[in-house]
């Protein structure tokens, strides 16, 4: 006879009220048992689990959840950018008059919440590298808070520069509610803080929700300055250790990469290591440009579409695939 794949469920489970967990065993007991053959892929995934925890490491038993949450940091995300922009990305229902009020109790949500996530990174990397780096927790999250105001101050002038770079754009609202772009931005410029903060898995999986959302991917590590705008952006890569001045204007499809992987004695990739591109103010990058390395990109220069740039670029210049054709450019 087939065994049933789960004990019963008991009261209290998942928040459930007892009535609630009733209805799930009744419908449970109308259902074939073990319908489609699970016990044994059960114990294989057991086993592979196992097998796995072993090479890597792992202890067994920890007894809860070691990793922050994307699900839980897709909704902290979502109500800092409602407390950053109360009226605008905030609830829809929201009057001025209660914009304070609902800044204070979204704020004091969110930073909770994040602290949950932040403490569970810093417990992961204390089991990985000893010690114990749960209590800089606190820390973390109060400096965050602090520096909320500067990430709004960073945001207003990334949205200006958006609406003035794009004649299609009608208003800093519009580009705010619609752009990929900016929504892009405002998660870099979060997660990029935490980053900086001590909390770099986290920023991370903020980065690549981001990712998700908007087809933009920006390393969290990468600095870039005020004024920042992506048009259109889908397909955009900026590498960990890019740095991007001021006013910077780059185009779909643009790629700030690494040309070349350092190997360590061992083999391993070196981490950490500057090999992405530094771009100086007012350059602007248009769609499909893929520079590599660490060159620098001199002031007010522009790099046209679809070119490969592997060399520092002089402040002012001007490249295009017709002077890259006639050696008057950078390879």
């Amino acid at each position: 006879m087939n065994q049933p794949l789960a004990p019963p469920l008991q009261p209290g489970l998942w928040g459930l009220s007892p009535a609630a967990l009733r209805v799930i065993e009744i419908s449970r007991q109308h259902l074939q048992p073990d319908r489609w053959q699970l016990s044994p892929v059960i114990r294989e995934l057991h086993d592979i689990r196992d097998e796995w925890r072993k090479s890597h490491r792992r202890l067994r038993g920890f007894g809860g959840r070691e990793f922050p949450s994307r699900e839980a940091l897709r909704g902290i995300v979502s109500a800092l950018t409602g407390a950053l922009f109360p009226m605008r990305l905030g609830p829809a229902d929201l009057r001025h008059e209660d914009e304070d009020a609902y800044i204070a109790d979204t704020l004091d949500s969110a930073l909770n919440g994040l602290h949950t996530q932040i403490h569970l990174e810093l417990a992961y990397r204390s089991r990985r590298e000893g010690g114990n780096f749960t209590a800089g927790a606190d820390d973390i999250v109060r400096r965050f808070a602090a520096e909320l105001p500067e990430i709004r101050r960073k945001l207003d002038c990334d949205e200006e520069a958006a609406y003035l770079g794009d004649p299609a754009a009608r208003s800093v609202d519009e580009v705010l509610l619609c752009y990929p772009g900016v929504l892009a931005v405002i998660s870099h410029r979060i997660a990029h803080q935490l980053h900086q903060l001590g909390a770099p898995l986290v920023a991370r999986i903020i980065a690549e929700i981001a990712h998700s959302d908007t087809g933009i991917d920006i390393h969290p590590g990468a600095r870039i300055g005020n004024g920042f705008f992506i048009d259109h952006g889908t397909g955009v890569v900026i590498g960990e250790t890019a740095v991007i001045g001021n006013r910077v204007r780059i185009y779909q499809a643009v790629t700030l990469g690494a040309r070349h992987f350092p190997a360590e004695a061992d083999g391993a990739l070196a981490k950490g290591l500057p090999r992405h591109p530094i771009v100086e103010d007012d350059v602007v990058i248009y769609a499909g440009a893929t520079l590599l390395g660490r060159i620098t990109i001199g002031k007010g220069a522009t790099i046209g579409g679809n070119v490969w740039v592997t060399r520092d670029v002089a402040a002012g210049s001007v490249i295009t695939q017709a002077n890259l054709q006639k050696g008057d450019g950078r390879e």
